[in-house]
């Protein structure tokens, strides 16, 4: 596990994974939304630890009443959104603790959230965690740099 605000993390064209677990493409997420892309490029995380860290400095810019979902803006623009399991916006928060409100400053490797995983597989979801870069149209340089495992705060995807 990372500390709060690792050093280090400073490549401005980056994120980097705010879970631990198995990045799958975004067309295996299992949510056709998701899986379209209609909300934006990125990856799915199938996780192995029920914690979620700001994958840049940046600000959030949405946290979802649910506690499911964090938006995040970083550096060069890029607008992110965390969102934790599918259809866990039924759970009405159960499972799910913030550790950030909208207008916060953070910076890579802050807690955002935990979230629990047994809970939202009892309930019948998925545990599965998009990471979409939801203005990924504007850069004709994005790219997914890794599937397969990965640790918290490994570099996932470039712009």
């Amino acid at each position: 596990m990372q500390p709060s605000g690792v050093s280090g993390v400073t490549d401005a064209k980056a994120l980097f994974a705010p879970v631990k677990g198995n990045v799958i493409p975004r067309e295996q997420i299992p949510d056709e939304t998701f899986a379209s892309g209609v909300l934006g490029d990125g990856v799915g995380i199938e996780p192995e630890a029920g914690e979620v860290l700001a994958p840049f400095d940046g600000e959030i810019s949405s946290v979802t009443d649910t506690r499911h979902a964090v938006g995040i803006t970083g550096p060069e623009g890029m607008e992110v959104l965390i969102h934790v399991g599918i259809d866990t916006v039924n759970m009405h928060g159960d499972g799910f603790e913030l550790f950030v409100k909208e207008g916060d400053t953070v910076k890579a490797g802050q807690k955002l959230m935990t979230f629990d995983t047994a809970k939202i597989m009892a309930a019948g979801y998925s545990t599965t965690t998009a990471v979409l870069l939801t203005n990924s149209d504007d850069y004709s340089e994005f790219r997914v740099l890794k599937t397969g495992r990965t640790e918290t705060m490994e570099k996932l995807f470039t712009i």
